[in-house]
């Protein structure tokens, strides 16, 4: 009766245990997708972010890196100290910090006025009154006052562009409460999981963590839609469509959203076990449970009485064990040369569908989620199911994140092929007659007598496709129509360009591309969407790599090295830098009233493509040097095991051959032991000691 009960004991333990595993990996996806959700959606939001405060690309990218910087304050410490804490708490904390980062990001919105851009309409909504941009010095001067507001609409934007502080503390505040979820979440997997299975449940993790930056890059696609201050101003007053390089969505409204998202991913970790049992082998599924626990608990309470200090004196020793590792020191290399161009791609990817292809915000955006990213999730799932279903050891893992990563590589040198022409911008990219000019000659004969201001940025388009930045630069002295609907007339500078009879009338907005620019935009899409999908079959078995190549006491503070190296050489970094060579493309930039540099409108889209593709595969190309080294070093590695059990085989037969048959059990029972520990599979090491066993009975 009492072994009955006790087995009874042991089966609801058990039963309990696995129920706590699976709850565990559970809550740890939603967190992973609530995270990845928020992050991913500031991404997507960077324009807006960029146009709302008046910023340039680099700023932007300072902003993207605070969290990385967050990362850095606390990744060592909590990825060596949460090993020997509570982890599923220290998560639970993290993601209430998280949501407290996203709440002040999307907070500062309220502490700001009204979004102005510069338009020479904005004030007039009269239908019968007529605007003269180009103001004709024959008039009174009494008109000139009713033309010239314009300056006046951006005293409002210097009083809140320092409000830039909030976001950038936010997002770092997010960044520390991310410390522990990644490096923790996976431990606490890889301990408790069996050895074949970790594998296929961090590819399900990860795979479920892919849609949060899907519904992420589609949360930014809707909030870009919505006009900055919707629910605040009449729609019809808004002369600006969202291609408009001034449109600012309202990215205020995601990151609430992905606040109360991460809140709730925070609850159920406050519930779970320290710590769990390993999950047992079919062979040895008969060891008691009760036994597993108790072990696990004394575990837990030796852990609780450690201090500190006795805790920070192994951190140093661990780490040179680490990093003393060469096949983990080069991998480390390789991986941070791979984050700074990922970071550059993932930060300026959709700017670039802008810029280069004349996407909006939200189309840019919903394109990403839809499309790349789920070939992203799918090739991530089916990486994972191959490492299952064929078993590949660590050098084959190694080879298959490789030859994926290249193949991927490959492919991205064919988007330099898939291209658009710079929009004709007179002034800026060509004169009137089509020849190229500088900032300095935005002036001509049809509009020097207009008293225009080179620094605003009203763009208006004619019918041959020519973008003037103003009404004033393009000499117009009348309009019809009113807000997005209005209609300049008898534009001088139109009509100097083209023979008589042409329509002299431009219309509000940008000139669109080309027709032909929309086939290079599907061709640029599809190459994208391929090479996401072959470098994501890798992800899995490379970072696999990362865990096996190391011993498993070190397997925490592996995960958070590499995590606190690459995002400290490549998150920080690499925003900034990609910013800087993207402003360096810029055309014209927007003017604060106090005369400093905004925004910029317009890239040179030649200039844009060059550095920003040119960027990425120059530093994703180096890093195949440290993966190749990689490779070499762990097919020696786990080669030389290989040699030495052959040789032990070996040695084994031939004394084998030589001892009496008196000796034969006592020898065929040692030689058993060699085989059953070496490398090979366990069905192996099986065949060998049948066949041995039948040898020992015939010569019996």
């Amino acid at each position: 009766v009492v072994e009955t009960q006790k087995r009874g004991q042991n089966h609801f333990h058990d039963y309990t245990m696995t129920l706590f595993g699976y709850l565990f990996i559970v809550a740890l996806s939603f967190a992973y997708f609530s995270k990845a959700l928020t992050g991913t959606y500031m991404k997507s939001s960077i324009t807006q972010i960029e146009r709302r405060f008046d910023l340039s690309s680099t700023h932007i990218g300072l902003i993207d890196g605070s969290f990385e910087m967050g990362n850095l304050l606390f990744l060592a410490v909590v990825s060596h100290f949460g090993a020997k804490l509570h982890r599923p708490r220290l998560i639970a904390a993290g993601c209430f910090l998280m949501a407290v980062g996203a709440f002040l990001t999307g907070l500062t919105h309220f502490f700001m006025g009204r979004y102005k851009y510069d338009t020479v309409i904005q004030v007039f909504q009269n239908d019968n009154l007529s605007i003269a941009a180009c103001v004709d010095p024959l008039k009174t001067l009494d008109h000139v006052p009713e033309i010239q507001i314009e300056p006046s609409l951006e005293d409002n934007k210097d009083s809140g562009s320092s409000m830039w502080i909030y976001v950038f503390l936010g997002n770092a505040l997010r960044g520390i409460g991310e410390t522990p979820v990644t490096p923790l979440g996976i431990s606490y997997i890889d301990d408790f999981a069996k050895a074949e299975n970790s594998p296929f449940y961090i590819a399900c993790l990860q795979t479920i963590t892919l849609l949060g930056p899907m519904f992420g890059f589609l949360l930014g696609s809707y909030c870009a839609r919505l006009y900055v201050d919707i629910g605040y101003v009449d729609m019809e007053s808004v002369t600006i469509t969202p291609k408009d390089s001034r449109w600012v969505g309202a990215w205020w409204m995601g990151f609430l959203v992905s606040s109360g998202l991460l809140l709730i991913s925070s609850i159920p970790f406050w519930f779970l076990p320290r710590s769990m049992p390993k999950q047992e082998s079919e062979e040895n599924h008969e060891t008691p449970v009760c036994e597993i626990l108790n072990k696990t608990e004394d575990a837990q309470s030796n852990n609780q009485n450690f201090k500190l200090t006795e805790i920070a004196k192994g951190f140093l020793p661990s780490l040179r064990r680490l990093l003393g590792t060469p096949a983990y020191f080069l991998l480390l290399c390789g991986n941070i040369l791979k984050f700074n161009a990922f970071i550059g791609l993932l930060t300026f990817k959709a700017k670039y569908m802008e810029q280069q292809f004349g996407q909006s915000a939200s189309r840019a955006n919903f394109l990403i989620g839809v499309l790349n990213l789920p070939a992203v999730a799918i090739g991530i799932f089916l990486g994972g199911l191959l490492m299952k279903r064929y078993k590949l050891s660590v050098v084959s893992g190694a080879q298959l994140s490789f030859a994926t990563s290249f193949m991927s590589y490959l492919l991205m040198l064919l988007q330099f092929g898939t291209k658009c022409d710079n929009i004709p911008i007179a002034g800026l990219t060509v004169s009137t007659k089509g020849v190229l000019y500088s900032r300095e000659m935005l002036f001509s004969e049809c509009n020097r007598d207009c008293f225009c201001s080179a620094e605003e940025w009203d763009p208006v388009c004619s019918d041959s496709g020519i973008t003037y930045i103003s009404p004033c630069m393009a000499g117009c002295l009348s309009s019809s129509g009113h807000g997005k609907n209005t209609v300049f007339h008898n534009c001088t500078c139109v009509s100097t360009s083209f023979p008589a009879g042409s329509s002299t009338s431009v219309r509000l907005g940008q000139c669109p591309h080309a027709k032909d620019c929309s086939r290079s935009f599907t061709s640029y899409m599809a190459i994208s969407v391929l090479s996401s999908f072959i470098n994501a079959l890798g992800a899995t078995p490379g970072y696999m790599v990362i865990i096996r190549c190391i011993t498993p006491e070190l397997k925490s503070l592996a995960l958070g090295i590499q995590t606190l190296v690459t995002r400290t050489l490549g998150g920080i970094p690499a925003p900034v830098y990609f910013g800087a060579l993207i402003d360096s493309t810029c055309l014209k930039w927007s003017m604060k009233s106090c005369g400093g540099r905004g925004a910029c409108r317009i890239y040179n889209s030649d200039m844009y493509r060059i550095i920003f593709l040119g960027l990425i595969t120059c530093i994703s190309g180096s890093s195949y040097f440290f993966l190749i080294a990689v490779i070499i070093l762990l097919r020696r590695q786990f080669r030389k095991p290989e040699k030495d059990t052959d040789k032990q085989e070996q040695k084994a037969s031939k004394d084998f051959e030589l001892k009496t048959p008196l000796n034969l059990t006592e020898e065929i029972r040692d030689n058993v032991t060699v085989n059953a520990n070496s490398i090979f599979h366990p069905f192996f090491a099986g065949c060998n000691y049948y066949i041995q066993c039948w040898v020992l009975n015939v010569t019996k």
